[in-house]
């Protein structure tokens, strides 16, 4: 019987287990990417209106717009987000969910969930790690 963890198959060795791909690594980095969560999650707002480059922008404060153009174009790339052009003066594009895209929310909700519930853990974890190194630094 194959072990699995997360959906990743186990592979048993002599020298222990070993986990193999379950996707290459360049979808994996794309989808847990902290500008794809942003993007997706500002899309979800209006899942049935397609939403402006300046729009999604606007709502991601941080995010400096070349980032957000090679975000959009690796999720359109990937099928996770529709590009629709309007040969207007001045032009107009607009951005959507495609329906794999909108698949993505859900597990995207329980991640993001996870996060929000538990990032003052980690924080007070990585500040008491710290506070050891540094001790045990500088008593060298």
């Amino acid at each position: 019987m194959q072990r699995e963890i997360n959906g990743r198959p186990v592979i048993e060795t002599a020298r222990g287990p070993v986990l193999t791909p379950c996707a290459p690594g360049s979808v994996l980095g794309r989808l847990g990417d902290k500008w794809t969560i942003l993007v997706v999650s500002m899309l979800a707002l209006s899942p049935d209106t397609p939403m402006r480059f300046g729009a999604i922008r606007r709502g991601i404060p941080d995010i400096s717009q070349r980032m957000l153009t090679l975000t959009l174009r690796s999720l359109e790339r990937d099928g996770l987000v529709a590009r629709h052009y309007y040969p207007e003066v001045p032009p107009r594009v607009e951005y959507e969910l495609t329906s794999r895209g909108r698949s993505m929310l859900d597990p995207l909700a329980a991640f993001t969930g996870w996060i929000r519930d538990t990032w003052q853990d980690i924080e007070a974890s990585r500040k008491e790690f710290d506070d050891v190194e540094r001790s045990g630094t500088s008593a060298n």
